[in-house]
């Protein structure tokens, strides 16, 4: 497989940090030869959504000379959308783009990673611009039915409520897009689910409720027993797999996992020596 650009995205770079770390260790356990750029630029898709298009667009022609002609994985469901559909739109630049929960999903069908179920039932938030922007519906299902049950909410897919955080909303409106919030973590708890799982950083921030354990799907990967690797092994993030009342409101990946020895992994270890700080340019 020809090495990969991860582009984190902001808000898995500088807020929720834990998604990069996470995605960093499954391209790790996976054998997939990454890199990062030393110095990552926005996609662009905020300025876009909420009007700044000159403004937009001088950034993405700076982003846009780093990844051109390479191969790119993606934690953000934004980011995703900008880079494969906005890029062309605009620039009439076909980039090579992949969503982690579509890599995911490639890498467990090569049998490249494998995962044991848990006993959980899950409920999945369709990210818009994975969804109804991109037609991404079925890879994140597909993986998360591979490590617990899932159980649907009554709206899904093309039909799926909004989280209440794209196009601005939180910054411009935080009231309506935490109402709005509020009606989609409703619909998840009818479901029954213990853990409700998205696969965009804006999705998790607005969705986080002290009623359901919201998590990103590379969070929830490396849940119980982990993720499983022919040539590497094991790794394993929990010494039990349930997650109990206090758990779901503590548990997060950087204090519960540990290496295959049992020693706990440090920040340092999340962020291979190798991989950080490579430029492209």
């Amino acid at each position: 497989m020809k090495i990969m650009i991860y582009f984190q995205g902001c808000t898995a770079r500088d807020k929720l940090k834990n998604i990069s770390r996470n995605t960093q260790m499954i391209l790790d356990i996976a054998g997939v030869d990454y890199k990062i750029l030393q110095e990552e630029n926005c996609c662009g898709s905020i300025l876009l959504r909420t009007g700044f298009q000159e403004d937009a667009h001088e950034l993405m022609i700076n982003t846009l000379k780093k990844l051109k002609g390479e191969k790119i994985v993606v934690s953000c469901a934004g980011c995703y959308r900008t880079l494969k559909k906005d890029y062309s739109e605009v620039f009439g630049e076909e980039l090579d783009v992949i969503h982690i929960s579509q890599l995911l999903e490639e890498l467990i069908i090569e049998g490249k990673i494998r995962t044991k179920k848990e006993s959980l039932k899950v409920t999945y938030h369709d990210p818009c611009h994975l969804g109804r922007h991109c037609g991404e519906y079925e890879a994140p299902r597909h993986v998360i039915g591979e490590k617990a049950e899932l159980v649907e909410m009554d709206k899904t897919g093309e039909h799926a409520s909004c989280c209440g955080a794209g196009g601005g909303v939180k910054s411009a409106y935080p009231e309506l897009s935490s109402e709005i919030s509020n009606k989609r973590i409703d619909e998840a708890l009818k479901t029954g689910a213990d853990v409700m799982v998205t696969c965009c950083p804006f999705c998790v921030l607005n969705l986080e409720s002290d009623e359901i354990k919201v998590m990103d799907l590379t969070e929830f990967m490396l849940l119980g027993d982990g993720l499983f690797s022919e040539e590497k092994g094991t790794l394993e993030t929990k010494e039990e797999g349930t997650l109990n009342s206090k758990e779901k409101g503590t548990l997060n990946s950087k204090e519960n996992c540990t290496l295959e020895s049992g020693t706990p992994v440090s920040e340092e270890k999340f962020v291979s020596d190798k991989h950080q700080g490579v430029s492209n340019e």
